[in-house]
């Protein structure tokens, strides 16, 4: 069930991504760059990404259990990141020991632009995973079920992560919006 509803959760958090939750990220996306989708299920955000961004390359979309076709069947922690690979893109399983494992394995290796609820960032478990974050994009709540009278309880937030060197990193257009993580915290006083 959800965490304030009655509402058994769709197995495996299959909820295709609506285009009013993929917009607010898109003016923080450069031009001309590739992804990876490991999370496609039915290829909603692949197609999202690709009608709204320009240049965009898609390398890979896969599932755990693929809802299209197109879309290939990998285990997300199996994939090899290619070193091409610019960013994932993707609304993960907010599964919090997934949702963790998935910002260890990848965000040294590559930016990752994940979407899940927003209060996470005010929870002692993202502590270890704050360093990683650069960028918050608040999206609010949002109606995953389309035919539905009402919407999700939760806000819903972009997160951009990237712990690569910064000369590994790619140039990521942080606008008014989003809440700027702007390299490693330290503790400094002012």
């Amino acid at each position: 069930m959800g965490k304030r509803s009655d509402y058994e959760r769709k197995e495996r958090d299959f909820y295709p991504t609506p285009l009013e939750a993929f917009l607010p990220v898109v003016p923080h996306l450069p031009y001309n760059f590739t992804y990876i989708e490991p999370c496609a299920g039915d290829g909603t955000l692949v197609e999202h990404i690709e009608d709204h961004c320009t240049g965009a390359k898609l390398q890979l979309a896969s599932d755990i259990e693929p809802q299209a076709d197109w879309i290939e069947k990998w285990d997300m922690f199996e994939l090899i990141i290619k070193p091409s690979t610019q960013f994932i893109i993707t609304n993960p399983p907010w599964d919090r020991k997934i949702l963790h494992s998935m910002i260890e394995k990848f965000s040294s290796k590559v930016g990752m632009f994940l979407l899940f609820d927003a209060d996470w960032i005010h929870t002692k478990q993202s502590i270890p995973y704050q360093d990683m974050l650069r960028s918050v994009i608040s999206v609010g709540r949002v109606k995953w079920i389309p035919d539905s009278k009402s919407v999700g309880k939760d806000n819903c937030a972009w997160y951009y992560f990237d712990d690569r060197p910064d000369w590994q990193q790619d140039e990521v257009k942080i606008k008014n919006g989003a809440i700027n993580l702007y390299g490693k915290r330290e503790n400094k006083t002012r």
